[in-house]
Protein backbone atom coordinates (compact mmCIF):
# COMPACT_ATOMS: atom_id res chain seq x y z
CA UNK A 1 0.00 0.00 0.00
CA UNK A 2 1.12 3.43 -0.85
CA UNK A 3 0.80 6.30 1.48
CA UNK A 4 1.53 9.88 1.45
CA UNK A 5 2.61 11.36 4.78
CA UNK A 6 1.73 14.96 4.87
CA UNK A 7 2.92 17.51 8.12
CA UNK A 8 3.19 21.03 7.81
CA UNK A 9 2.06 21.86 11.14
CA UNK A 10 5.75 23.97 12.15
CA UNK A 11 7.91 25.57 9.74
CA UNK A 12 9.39 23.03 8.57
CA UNK A 13 7.38 20.56 5.61
CA UNK A 14 8.30 17.05 6.49
CA UNK A 15 6.65 14.62 3.93
CA UNK A 16 7.21 11.21 2.24
CA UNK A 17 5.92 8.91 0.44
CA UNK A 18 5.96 4.99 1.88
CA UNK A 19 5.46 1.57 0.11
CA UNK A 20 4.65 -0.76 2.58
CA UNK A 21 7.94 -0.88 4.44
CA UNK A 22 9.62 0.88 2.62
CA UNK A 23 10.46 4.69 2.84
CA UNK A 24 10.64 5.47 -1.50
CA UNK A 25 11.13 9.59 -0.53
CA UNK A 26 11.09 12.10 1.85
CA UNK A 27 11.52 15.85 2.46
CA UNK A 28 12.37 17.92 5.67
CA UNK A 29 13.02 21.01 4.97
CA UNK A 30 12.24 24.08 6.62
CA UNK A 31 9.94 27.11 4.63
CA UNK A 32 8.73 29.26 7.25
CA UNK A 33 6.21 31.85 5.79
CA UNK A 34 7.02 30.26 2.43
CA UNK A 35 5.27 27.03 3.22
CA UNK A 36 2.42 28.02 1.05
CA UNK A 37 4.60 28.69 -1.84
CA UNK A 38 6.68 25.52 -1.38
CA UNK A 39 4.48 22.22 0.26
CA UNK A 40 2.71 21.63 -2.88
CA UNK A 41 5.97 21.77 -5.51
CA UNK A 42 7.65 19.73 -3.30
CA UNK A 43 5.15 16.82 -2.75
CA UNK A 44 4.92 16.77 -6.84
CA UNK A 45 8.93 16.42 -6.72
CA UNK A 46 8.68 13.28 -4.64
CA UNK A 47 6.38 11.83 -7.30
CA UNK A 48 8.65 12.98 -9.74
CA UNK A 49 11.87 11.53 -8.00
CA UNK A 50 9.63 8.15 -7.78
CA UNK A 51 7.91 8.13 -11.21
CA UNK A 52 4.34 7.44 -9.45
CA UNK A 53 1.43 9.00 -10.77
CA UNK A 54 -0.85 10.95 -7.51
CA UNK A 55 -3.43 8.28 -8.60
CA UNK A 56 -0.71 5.40 -7.90
CA UNK A 57 -1.16 6.38 -4.11
CA UNK A 58 -3.37 4.18 -2.00
CA UNK A 59 -4.36 6.53 1.37
CA UNK A 60 -2.69 9.88 2.89
CA UNK A 61 -2.18 10.67 6.33
CA UNK A 62 -1.91 13.86 7.18
CA UNK A 63 -1.19 16.13 10.48
CA UNK A 64 -4.05 18.37 11.69
CA UNK A 65 -2.87 20.42 14.26
CA UNK A 66 -1.70 21.23 16.69
CA UNK A 67 0.94 23.94 15.82
CA UNK A 68 1.34 26.79 13.28
CA UNK A 69 -2.42 28.33 12.58
CA UNK A 70 -1.25 29.08 8.74
CA UNK A 71 0.70 26.23 8.28
CA UNK A 72 -1.88 23.63 9.58
CA UNK A 73 -4.45 24.76 7.26
CA UNK A 74 -1.89 24.54 4.42
CA UNK A 75 -1.41 20.73 5.17
CA UNK A 76 -4.96 19.70 5.79
CA UNK A 77 -5.91 21.50 2.64
CA UNK A 78 -3.96 20.14 0.29
CA UNK A 79 -4.19 16.49 1.86
CA UNK A 80 -8.24 17.59 1.55
CA UNK A 81 -8.23 18.26 -2.03
CA UNK A 82 -6.50 15.24 -2.98
CA UNK A 83 -8.15 12.56 -1.54
CA UNK A 84 -11.11 14.03 -2.85
CA UNK A 85 -10.25 14.77 -6.40
CA UNK A 86 -9.20 10.88 -6.55
CA UNK A 87 -11.13 9.34 -4.29
CA UNK A 88 -8.46 8.81 -1.86
CA UNK A 89 -8.38 7.14 1.75
CA UNK A 90 -7.22 9.94 4.39
CA UNK A 91 -6.45 10.15 7.98
CA UNK A 92 -5.52 12.49 10.63
CA UNK A 93 -3.09 12.26 13.43
CA UNK A 94 -2.06 15.20 15.99
CA UNK A 95 1.85 16.63 15.88
CA UNK A 96 2.28 15.47 19.59
CA UNK A 97 1.31 11.95 18.16
CA UNK A 98 3.60 12.41 15.43
CA UNK A 99 6.83 13.67 17.60
CA UNK A 100 5.98 10.68 20.62
CA UNK A 101 6.26 8.03 17.69
CA UNK A 102 9.60 9.04 16.07
CA UNK A 103 10.98 9.09 20.13
CA UNK A 104 13.04 6.05 20.41
CA UNK A 105 13.68 6.27 24.30
CA UNK A 106 12.15 3.32 26.61
CA UNK A 107 9.87 5.96 28.68
CA UNK A 108 6.96 8.13 29.06
CA UNK A 109 7.05 10.66 25.96
CA UNK A 110 5.67 14.25 26.21
CA UNK A 111 5.44 15.86 23.23
CA UNK A 112 5.57 19.84 23.79
CA UNK A 113 4.62 23.08 21.68
CA UNK A 114 4.74 25.88 23.53
CA UNK A 115 1.64 27.74 23.04
CA UNK A 116 2.75 30.99 24.53
CA UNK A 117 1.47 32.96 27.68
CA UNK A 118 2.07 29.95 29.77
CA UNK A 119 0.06 27.37 27.55
CA UNK A 120 1.64 24.57 25.71
CA UNK A 121 0.15 22.38 23.56
CA UNK A 122 0.80 18.74 24.74
CA UNK A 123 0.13 14.94 25.55
CA UNK A 124 1.12 11.68 27.30
CA UNK A 125 2.30 8.49 25.93
CA UNK A 126 3.67 5.30 28.12
CA UNK A 127 5.95 3.58 26.26
CA UNK A 128 3.99 1.72 23.80
CA UNK A 129 2.57 4.78 22.75
CA UNK A 130 -0.59 4.40 24.43
CA UNK A 131 -2.55 7.53 25.74
CA UNK A 132 -1.93 8.89 29.62
CA UNK A 133 -2.99 12.32 28.94
CA UNK A 134 -4.71 13.79 25.61
CA UNK A 135 -3.38 16.08 23.52
CA UNK A 136 -4.59 19.04 24.47
CA UNK A 137 -3.83 22.51 25.02
CA UNK A 138 -2.59 23.37 28.65
CA UNK A 139 -1.08 25.61 31.61
CA UNK A 140 2.68 24.61 31.54
CA UNK A 141 2.65 24.88 35.68
CA UNK A 142 -0.30 22.43 35.43
CA UNK A 143 1.68 19.92 33.17
CA UNK A 144 4.32 20.16 35.50
CA UNK A 145 2.75 19.06 38.09
CA UNK A 146 1.36 16.38 36.74
CA UNK A 147 4.88 15.45 35.48
CA UNK A 148 5.96 15.49 39.32
CA UNK A 149 3.79 11.65 39.71
CA UNK A 150 6.17 10.21 36.90
CA UNK A 151 9.69 9.15 37.71
CA UNK A 152 11.10 8.41 33.98
CA UNK A 153 10.17 10.71 31.38
CA UNK A 154 11.13 12.48 28.62
CA UNK A 155 10.03 15.57 26.77
CA UNK A 156 10.44 16.52 23.30
CA UNK A 157 10.13 19.77 21.74
CA UNK A 158 12.36 22.01 19.57
CA UNK A 159 10.75 25.09 21.39
CA UNK A 160 12.83 27.07 23.64
CA UNK A 161 10.51 26.74 27.01
CA UNK A 162 10.92 27.57 30.11
CA UNK A 163 12.16 25.84 32.97
CA UNK A 164 11.54 22.33 31.30
CA UNK A 165 14.30 19.68 31.56
CA UNK A 166 15.07 15.93 30.36
CA UNK A 167 14.21 17.67 27.35
CA UNK A 168 15.15 16.36 23.90
CA UNK A 169 14.91 17.44 19.89
CA UNK A 170 12.03 16.38 17.83
CA UNK A 171 13.63 14.15 14.80
CA UNK A 172 10.73 13.20 12.71
CA UNK A 173 10.86 9.31 11.94
CA UNK A 174 8.42 9.49 8.78
CA UNK A 175 8.48 5.52 8.19
CA UNK A 176 7.75 4.82 11.99
CA UNK A 177 4.93 7.15 12.34
CA UNK A 178 3.14 6.04 8.66
CA UNK A 179 3.84 2.43 10.12
CA UNK A 180 2.09 2.91 13.23
CA UNK A 181 -1.07 4.84 11.84
CA UNK A 182 -1.54 3.30 8.50
CA UNK A 183 -4.50 1.30 9.32
CA UNK A 184 -5.77 4.38 11.83
CA UNK A 185 -9.56 4.91 10.72
CA UNK A 186 -10.46 6.69 7.70
CA UNK A 187 -12.88 9.85 7.75
CA UNK A 188 -14.53 11.90 4.58
CA UNK A 189 -11.76 14.06 3.49
CA UNK A 190 -14.90 16.65 3.50
CA UNK A 191 -14.97 16.26 7.56
CA UNK A 192 -11.67 17.11 8.07
CA UNK A 193 -10.43 20.40 9.56
CA UNK A 194 -7.37 21.81 11.38
CA UNK A 195 -7.61 20.42 14.78
CA UNK A 196 -6.09 23.52 17.11
CA UNK A 197 -6.89 22.68 20.20
CA UNK A 198 -7.91 25.92 21.42
CA UNK A 199 -9.78 28.49 19.73
CA UNK A 200 -7.95 31.04 17.72
CA UNK A 201 -6.96 34.71 19.29
CA UNK A 202 -9.71 36.70 16.92
CA UNK A 203 -12.34 33.06 17.92
CA UNK A 204 -11.67 34.14 21.29
CA UNK A 205 -12.23 38.04 21.42
CA UNK A 206 -15.57 37.31 19.83
CA UNK A 207 -17.01 34.60 21.80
Amino acid sequence: MKILYIDTSSSFLYSAIVDDHNLLCEVKKEFGSEMSINALPEIAEMFTKTELKPKDIDKIIVVDGPGSFTGVRIGVTIAKVYAWSLDLKISTITSLEAMATSNNDNCIKVPMIDARRGYVYSAIYDQDLNEILKPQHIKLEDLKNKLEQIEDYIIITDDEIPSIEKKVDYTPDILKIVEKYKDKKTINPHAINPDYLKLTEAEEKMG
